[in-house]
């Protein structure tokens, strides 16, 4: 070997990796600002704001909502979601969606319990998530509105829940607690009508159809279904499978759908429906006819004009796979588009002319920016397209140009001191251009449609009369809602006004027959075969109607706290510690803080917390009495009291009696409270020794008949020698584990918190929460696999259902939950039981490449799926400076080439697959200690099955972040573009997986099957043996 080589310093083609790697400064640098002003230009992600020219859009109808959210987005927002206490979010949500509740499971992954949340309230979830214009509804009334991050993402969250639901396949069913079909009363089975298919009416349907009803038809003048979700609103905002997803949501429940049958098609009358049998209809069908302003009229297509009914179905009909079997060509439009209005219908017109082929779109309207009507996503989305925007304008003249549009005259508007609006005659202004597109609103103007209403009340405007407490009309057995009814001006307003009369009509229906309904709505919420899932399980002969319960911890410290537990639906209880009257305590305060394992983290979702609480400072008489108040009144849940002695053999016969006497279903002892008990020789004082151990289980033994667990503290040198302890000792099972034993926090002046009294003193804490979950899962595994079958009630950062399910699989039976209830309530159980029904359900699916709930990952940038641009460019290409803008240039060239060829990108998606379990749902303890096999020795490891890490460069967001982890961590296995920011793996890679760790991007790096010898770099030759 060289011996002038030096082992420590870096060889220069390492030296060459580390160029870019992050360096201590030493001193300021300088560069002009005309370099700066180039360079940045480089590494740009963001328009330049002085780019005047349009977007190439044309043919484009890929997702433009800022609000889409891949997993790792809706995650991340959905941690930092507050959750709070009567959530104002909620209020603001026309459909009172549960807001807090659906972002809860989002952040625990149970995205079919937040879909489910979603469309118990909404049966058209997924659409709203999309096109809900929530700055003016729940997020307005945010709280983090109040913080410097700003408001929740909720219509992202909505969209991403439900998404996920739609790719799991899985149909909705009726309501289980209802009787059979054949079983249901009369009242149930008289036919119901519902004329026009779009939102008003299908949430109508899903909610009689949910009540039980099940002669249910909805009529539909159009080809297609949908209403103005699938005519208006643009493929870009809202994709026709979205559409046919939630339409096959409510044929699930036998509703029919009828088209090309209306009010005035072919002699369809109110009267016609109820000559038939209808004992109800609803009137869902929005407002056809648009409302063309006088200057406009005897003006046609073939000239240059587009009211927006005439435009937009053309361009869905065009852009929109599955709408209807012929599909039309896109409009073609050249050079200048003018667009009037300044609604929501408007922008959608303005962005889609681009896609058509516009050069430049005008949106022109009568009053300003401050007062215009269009919700501020839809606008901004127009402006980032180059629309450019033009108020205070009122059209006065059509300019003609050899029988074609040519331009339009606008005379300028003005707001007077009273608020009125006037129109200068005086200033003129003339703008060229090729075509006009009106969106001055809609009405319902169709003659034929008028007359079939009859015998309804009309307004002024020949809509019905509604009440809008009820939405019925002037004849009681007619109902109506969405625009015809005049209320709503978004879809979810028309979808809510679909719920409001869904229940009206049932109360309707059941006074035909003679029954009354109460006054209070009460409608089922949306269920599916998930939701059957029995998810009981049998423990010592206990049987838990569910794996999960309150720990011995601060949310059973009061016997009221458990009863609102259970009547909330958690499975089993322990009590809070309690002893006998000569161990009472009295605790310090503070003794509850918030961890700093997570960073700094303020709020819920904290990682960990650290307390120094003792025992109950509840008498054991009170527990005993409340314990048997609580199996009176639940005696389908489980009790366990949880009881603490000091090594005394007569206290722990006597308190364990008392405990039995009080009909406790088993008991709990607790060998293992870290701090305060011990130095009184009970707690960690009894469970560090197995002698000890063993003993205390014996006299428990022989007082008792019930179960007992030993509480055990993972504060020892190995907890199995404890626990073998416990078995040999006559215990049913153990409870693994209790709090670590820590110090959390010292201020900077050295002081720690918490801090007790004027002296600021302190002890070793339990630390609780995630943070000490690996070491739970150790414990728990180890004693499953020493111990086969012997019961483990586990404990120790179990915050949702994925995680109890993690504990499940290492061999717990059932699942104690303590600090998550700290971040949050009692609620939470709702969440933790669908989500491990969900879990095991999908289980018997078998999807392809799914991990519990969540779907393989699409390749995307910011939640959009992306072009593989290797594919037309033969490179990849970052999203950032000049590669963002040849990104741009072959996307648009593509785009535009399909159109040529009489082709959109809209790819087909299996909205209709309805996955089967290919084998039975596993129960609870079908899953117990499945993870056991693949635990072991680390001499069981096979080192010859080596791995490299892959990067996805269409994935990559060029953070460099794994080609820091790697130098300064690793093996300086990844080269870093200084153009690009491009990572490449080299083949010096060890497969460690440092890098895949922090990356922010899932799924952007994996780990695969190294295909080159792995050779370890030794550092020096190992030396050859004689």
């Amino acid at each position: 070997m060289n011996r002038n080589i030096r082992l420590s310093k870096d060889l220069p083609d390492i030296e060459s990796i580390l160029a870019l790697n992050p360096r201590v400064k030493s001193h300021a640098q300088i560069f002009s600002t005309a370099s700066k002003k180039k360079e940045k230009k480089h590494w740009k992600r963001n328009p330049e704001r002085n780019c005047d020219s349009c977007l190439k859009l044309e043919n484009n109808f890929d997702d433009i909502k800022h609000t889409t959210l891949s997993e790792r987005g809706a995650l991340r927002e959905a941690l930092r979601c507050l959750k709070c206490a009567d959530a104002p979010c909620q209020k603001s949500c026309p459909t009172n969606l549960d807001i807090k509740s659906f972002i809860t499971s989002i952040s625990n992954k149970n995205y079919y319990g937040a879909a489910r949340a979603i469309l118990s309230d909404n049966p058209l979830g997924l659409t709203c998530g999309m096109v809900c214009p929530t700055s003016e509804l729940c997020v307005g009334g945010c709280n983090l509105y109040a913080s410097e991050e700003g408001p929740i993402n909720i219509g992202g969250l909505q969209q991403f829940a439900t998404e996920v639901f739609s790719k799991m396949g899985i149909p909705q069913i009726r309501n289980p607690e209802l009787p059979a079909a054949n079983e249901m009363p009369e009242s149930y089975h008289a036919p119901i009508a519902l004329i026009g298919c779009g939102p008003a009416s299908i949430s109508c349907a899903s909610f009689l159809a949910r009540l039980g009803y099940d002669n249910i038809t909805i009529f539909e003048k159009q080809k297609y279904i949908g209403g103005l979700s699938t005519s208006e609103i643009p493929q870009f905002r809202l994709p026709y499978e979205v559409v046919q997803f939630e339409i096959d949501l409510m044929k699930d429940l036998g509703v029919k759908v009828v088209c090309e049958k209306g009010l005035g098609v072919n002699g369809m009358t109110l009267s016609s429906l109820k000559g038939e049998g209808f004992k109800a209809v609803f009137i869902g069908i929005g407002l056809p006819q648009a409302n063309r302003a006088e200057i406009f009229q005897g003006l046609t297509v073939d000239q240059g004009f587009f009211t927006s009914k005439d435009f937009l179905p053309v361009v869905a009909s065009a852009s929109k796979k599955g709408m209807c079997q012929c599909r039309s060509a896109l409009p073609e439009l050249k050079g200048v588009v003018i667009v009037l209005g300044a609604g929501d219908t408007a922008f959608d017109c303005a962005t889609s002319a681009l896609r058509c082929g516009a050069r430049r779109v005008y949106v022109c309207f009568r009053k300003g920016f401050t007062n215009i009507r269009a919700v501020p996503e839809e606008m901004e989305l127009a402006k980032e397209e180059k629309c450019e925007f033009l108020p205070f304008l009122s059209p006065r003249e059509v300019i003609m140009k050899n029988g074609r549009i040519a331009g339009l005259q606008f005379c300028r508007t003005e707001q007077t001191e009273e608020g009125d609006w006037l129109e200068d005659e005086d200033q003129i202004i003339r703008l060229k251009a090729d075509y006009i597109i009106s969106a001055f609103g809609s009405m319902l103007n169709d003659p034929q449609v008028t007359a079939a209403m009859a015998p309804v009340k009309l307004t002024r405007w020949g809509t019905p009369e509604i009440n809008m407490e009820t939405m019925q009309t002037s004849e009681p057995w007619v109902f109506a809602g969405g625009d015809v009814a005049g209320l709503a001006n978004t879809t979810v307003e028309s979808v809510n006004d679909g719920k409001q009369a869904s229940w009206h009509i049932h109360r309707y229906m059941q006074s035909l027959y003679g029954h009354t309904v109460d006054t209070v709505p009460k409608l089922p919420l949306f269920y599916s075969a998930i939701d059957q899932v029995d998810i009981s399980v049998e423990v010592c002969g206990l049987k838990f109607p569910n794996p999960f319960g309150l720990a011995s911890a601060p949310p059973t410290t009061s016997t009221a706290m458990i009863r609102r537990a259970f009547e909330q639906g958690w499975g089993f209880a322990l009590t809070k510690t309690f002893g006998l009257d000569k161990d009472l305590v009295t605790n310090v305060s503070p003794r509850i803080v918030r961890g700093n394992t997570s960073g700094h983290v303020y709020g819920p979702g904290l990682g960990s917390f650290l307390n120094i609480e003792l025992i109950s400072e509840k008498t054991a008489a009170y527990w005993c009495q409340s314990v048997a108040e609580l199996k009176k009144d639940f005696p389908h849940n489980i009790v366990i009291s949880s009881i603490m002695c000091s090594y005394n053999k007569e206290d722990w016969t006597k308190l364990a009696k008392m405990a039995e006497e009080s009909g406790a279903d088993a008991l709990e002892l607790n060998l293992s409270c870290p701090h305060g008990m011990g130095e009184r020789g009970m707690g960690l004082a009894c469970g560090q020794d197995p002698v000890l151990v063993r003993n205390i289980c014996r006299w428990v033994r022989a007082a008792v008949s019930i179960p007992f667990f030993a509480k055990l503290t993972p504060n020892v040198t190995n907890i199995v020698d404890i626990a073998k302890a416990a078995h040999e000792g006559g215990a049913d099972g153990v409870t693994a584990t209790n709090t670590v034993s820590g110090l959390m926090s010292l201020k900077a002046d050295g002081s720690p918190w918490p801090c007790v009294g004027v002296s600021k003193r302190t002890t070793y804490g339990g630390v609780s929460g995630n943070a000490i979950r690996p070491i739970a899962l150790k414990a728990v595994s180890a004693i499953a696999r020493a111990i086969p079958g012997f019961p483990v009630l586990a404990t120790g950062g179990i915050d949702s259902a994925e995680s109890g399910l993690q504990f499940l699989h290492a061999g717990a039976s059932v699942l104690q939950v303590c600090s998550a209830i700290q971040n949050q309530d009692f609620t939470l159980i709702e969440d933790y039981c669908v989500g491990l029904k969900a879990l095991l359900y999908l289980k018997s699916l078998e999807l392809k490449d799914w991990d519990g709930q969540s779907p393989p990952t699409e390749k995307h940038q910011k939640g959009k799926p992306v072009l593989k641009l290797g594919d037309l460019v033969g490179k990849t290409l970052p999203s950032f400076g000049p590669y963002l803008q040849q990104r741009t240039e072959a996307i648009a060239k593509y785009k535009s080439d399909l159109r040529k060829a009489g082709k959109t990108d809209v790819t087909d998606t299996n909205v209709n697959c309805v996955n089967q379990p290919k084998r039975p749902v596993p129960a609870v303890k079908d899953v117990i200690a499945r993870a056991l096999r693949y635990i072991g020795a680390y001499g069981e490891l096979n080192n010859m099955e080596q791995v490299q890490a892959l990067i996805d460069e269409d994935m990559c967001i060029n953070c460099g972040k794994c080609y820091m982890t790697c130098n300064d961590s690793g093996y300086q296995a990844i080269q870093f573009d200084p153009e690009t920011h491009l990572p490449f793996v080299t083949d010096s890679c060890t497969g460690c997986t440092l890098c895949l760790s922090v990356c922010p991007i899932i799924d952007c790096i994996n780990m695969v099957t190294r295909t080159t010898p792995h050779v370890p770099q030794r550092g020096i030759p190992i030396s050859p043996v004689c």
